[in-house]
């Protein structure tokens, strides 16, 4: 996941595919970074992504500092956009490691095994729809991603498998808070360098 200097945010789950079904072209990684370097805005970065060869199954989330945002679903053969989500207190988008739309959870080939991707989905939507996270959204974000609200990604029970980094991205400050390992256990840092350099 990432931030651009224009306020793009992009980020990247990926979603199990069977190895027949991987394709010649862009891995969810690269998409990031591709449309990081290339795109300004979430309507842009939509264009560019909907004109790559996919590798394999991936959501890639895309937001701007203007407050537009998708999920795009991807597989090697079909794309889906899914708008955000509106609340009383706003709208989200929200991802896991899994297709969030009915029409493309044909295209999972997880089997079950996904590590709690809609557990996590469902203490993400519950955590906006019911209000705890408001007014001062990066503190409450940080709840969220320690597992305050409810399982998230702390993974006690897996000794292969942890939470890596979490990341907060202000798109209108271009402030990055960023937690490198379990948020329960490391502070969230600010890098400033964005917003430093800014975009005149």
């Amino acid at each position: 996941m990432g931030v651009n200097e224009y306020g793009l945010a992009v980020a990247m789950t990926f979603v199990m595919t069977a190895p027949q079904k991987i394709q010649a072209g862009f891995n969810s990684c690269f998409i990031v970074r591709y449309l990081l370097e290339k795109a300004k805005d979430t309507k842009q970065a939509i264009s560019l992504l909907c004109n790559l060869p996919i590798a394999s199954n991936c959501n890639i989330l895309l937001a701007d500092k203007s407050g537009r945002m998708v999920v795009v679903e991807c597989t090697p053969s079909v794309k889906k956009i899914r708008k955000a989500e509106a609340f009383d207190s706003g709208r989200i988008v929200c991802t896991v490691n899994s297709f969030a739309s009915d029409d493309m959870k044909m295209h999972d080939d997880v089997h079950g095994n996904d590590y709690d991707s809609h557990k996590r989905y469902e203490v993400v939507i519950d955590s906006f729809s019911s209000g705890k996270i408001k007014d001062d959204y990066i503190e409450t974000t940080k709840h969220l991603l320690k597992g305050d609200y409810g399982f998230m990604c702390q993974y006690d029970n897996e000794p292969d498998f942890e939470t890596v980094w979490s990341s907060i991205f202000d798109l209108g400050s271009l402030i990055i808070y960023r937690a490198e390992g379990d948020p329960r256990k490391k502070k969230f840092v600010i890098d400033n360098r964005l917003h430093d350099i800014g975009v005149k």
